[in-house]
């Protein structure tokens, strides 16, 4: 009865159904993600998943609904590496942010899916360019274990995240020691102390009475929280750019070998690119900074992204930052960007294949999820009809389908624009704007 009870609560949680319809988009340059694009290309959609990909020229079965993409480009979906989509509606504002504790006595066992809202306005405005799924994430706050971060799908209606609890964030370098006290090693000795207690609990060796923990830095909560990163449950996304800061971080994968280490930000990962590539660390960055404007990132460079997969490191893009600019609807924007940088001279970049998987493929391999960011048979129905290149930003998106079904082209702001536009007739809403 429990059982059927929960399921029940699951589906009216999930939001509303809608029918997953079978679909034939061909006739476009298909980018699968998994092998050469295909000119021509047909991709089959049926149950909420990639049926088939099949070449030019290929009959398409009977009991389709056939979508013409001759002349446009067909691709999974956007996949943002990091966000905060759906925990901040406006981030200056407090009480509608929901991604930093500023003062909670709980760090590491914070779970942002709680605070998450489907419904907030960036969710349907990002969509639209593209993006059908996100790597949304908390902010460190009063300690610099931020807490853990959701896998969220960007669908209409969509209410449960694809993944709660996916891992866990901690800050390093400048903003980790000035949270931690004032210096590197004291946020070392957090970062490390932290984990410790995590391994004691782990291994039986602290009591289970909680009124037994009181006594240490890290509350009991939060070294429970920490035991799924010790057995490689959950990825541990350390916040660090200077390159000395980045050796030091590595070293926690022999301190603790389970810890599935991720690099956030690593503006100066170039430096010490080889070793982030020998220790299989991946990076989720947003990539084109030559700015240092901290100390940790005098090394900046618009070759740091480039560099990095050139010596093998795993590369996301993702906007890490709480600088409302830094918008995930931009990010096919920032990968054409590498494929520029390529072509300047003394300029190190990305092929336009590198480029598009460090907006979809890229972050789905590094969290695990193995039937996202290509499009091959079984993989999850997430794609976009684009105009043109995805990454020339003459070109946008025509249709989006998410779980295989095809989502509303619609936003805050093409809501309004209808609303206000010039020569409607009078309907009783306030006057557009003349100018």
């Amino acid at each position: 009865m429990r059982r059927v009870l929960a399921a029940a609560l699951a589906l009216l949680l999930a939001g509303p159904a809608v029918a997953q319809e079978r679909v034939a988009i061909s006739g476009g340059r298909v980018v699968t993600n998994a092998g050469a694009p295909l000119d021509g290309g047909t991709v089959l959609l049926s149950g909420g998943r990639v049926e088939a990909v099949l070449p030019a020229g290929a009959a398409v079965p009977a009991g389709y609904r056939a979508l013409d993409a001759r002349g446009k480009w067909v691709t999974p979906g956007i996949i943002a590496g990091m966000s905060q989509l759906g925990a901040a509606e406006v981030h200056a504002v407090d009480e509608t942010n929901e991604t930093v504790a500023r003062s909670a006595p709980a760090s590491a066992a914070l779970a942002l899916e709680v605070g998450l809202d489907p419904d907030e306005t960036a969710i349907a405005i990002t969509r639209i360019e593209g993006v059908t799924a996100a790597i949304t994430a908390p902010f460190p706050g009063r300690t610099i274990f931020a807490g853990q971060g959701a896998i969220i799908s960007l669908g209409d209606g969509v209410r449960q995240p694809i993944r709660a609890r996916a891992f866990q964030h901690v800050a390093y370098g400048e903003m980790g020691s000035r949270i931690a006290g004032g210096t590197r090693p004291a946020a070392w000795a957090e970062i490390v102390n932290a984990l410790d207690e995590a391994q004691r609990l782990r291994n039986g060796l602290v009591s289970p009475m909680r009124d037994q923990h009181r006594d240490l830095r890290v509350t009991r909560d939060d070294a429970e929280a920490l035991v799924p990163v010790l057995a490689g449950a959950q990825p541990l996304l350390v916040r660090v750019n200077k390159a000395a800061d980045i050796r030091q971080v590595l070293r926690l994968r022999t301190l603790y070998p389970g810890i599935r280490l991720v690099l956030v930000e690593a503006a100066e990962g170039w430096m010490v690119a080889d070793e982030i590539a020998r220790a299989r660390v991946p990076v989720i960055t947003l990539g084109m900074d030559n700015l240092p404007g901290r100390f940790e990132t005098v090394g900046a460079t618009m070759s740091n992204v480039g560099r990095m997969v050139a010596a093998g490191v795993t590369v996301a893009l993702g906007t890490p930052d709480l600088d409302v600019s830094f918008q995930p609807r931009l990010l096919p924007q920032y990968a054409g960007n590498m494929v520029a940088q390529a072509r300047l001279p003394g300029g190190v970049g990305l092929s336009w294949d590198q480029a598009f998987a460090a907006i979809s493929r890229a972050p789905a391999e590094i969290f695990g999820l193995v039937d996202m960011g290509r499009l091959a048979p079984g993989a999850r129905a997430d794609l976009v009809i684009w105009s043109g290149d995805p990454l020339e930003l003459s070109s946008a998106p025509e249709a989006v389908f998410i779980g295989g079904i095809s989502q509303p082209m619609e936003s805050r702001q093409t809501k309004l624009a209808r609303r206000y536009l010039p020569g409607q007739p009078e309907t009783g809403l306030p006057k557009a704007w003349t100018r």
